[in-house]
């Protein structure tokens, strides 16, 4: 399937979103966020309906001016992904023209680690980040839980960038199968 070549579609959406439509349907989490009797619904057709102007558009265009200002942008994708492939994510990545583009592309790739085990690929210069994150289709954060917080939070915390160079980790680097 396009969200994960490895599995079969689950469901309407391919993945099993029931344990978050459990969460967020108990009313004391709908009260401690705020939303009242508010119906939670994995995918929506009004919030769809309310982001058509933004389908197939190129949002690239904005993100070298954020990264002018300094401002830290992460670009991520689940390494199985194939509708937001990781390859096509990085290619325009790298083509993205700003001034730090050379040197990003010259960059040498970085093992991102979770619990001393390689949990992606990571590359980073100036405000820009991409990670390909192993194991891991379209909702990383549902296929690799673990390293998706850990990402969060490396990344709200400025921490991101600390990852062992690839050169230093590849002995004890494991690799997978694409």
């Amino acid at each position: 399937q396009y969200y994960d070549v490895r599995k079969e579609c689950e469901g309407k959406l391919c993945y099993d979103f029931s344990n978050l439509e459990k969460f967020f349907g108990d009313k004391a989490v709908r009260q401690a966020i705020g939303v009242g009797d508010i119906e939670f619904v994995s995918c929506s057709t009004s919030v769809y309906q309310a982001m058509l102007t933004d389908w197939m558009r190129n949002l690239e265009v904005g993100i070298p001016a954020l990264l002018e200002d300094g401002i830290n942008v992460l670009i991520y994708a689940g390494e199985y992904d194939l509708i937001c492939n990781w390859l096509g994510n990085s290619r325009w990545v790298h083509s993205m023209e700003w001034s730090g583009q050379k040197d990003f592309a010259k960059t040498a790739e970085s093992s991102f680690l979770v619990d001393d085990a390689q949990a992606g690929v990571l590359k980073s210069h100036g405000a820009l980040s991409f990670l390909k994150v192993h194991n891991a289709g379209h909702m990383v954060p549902m296929d690799q839980p673990k390293a998706a917080l850990e990402m969060l939070r490396r990344f709200t915390q400025g921490k991101l960038k600390e990852a062992v160079p690839e050169e230093e980790s590849s002995t004890t680097t494991f690799y997978t199968a694409m």
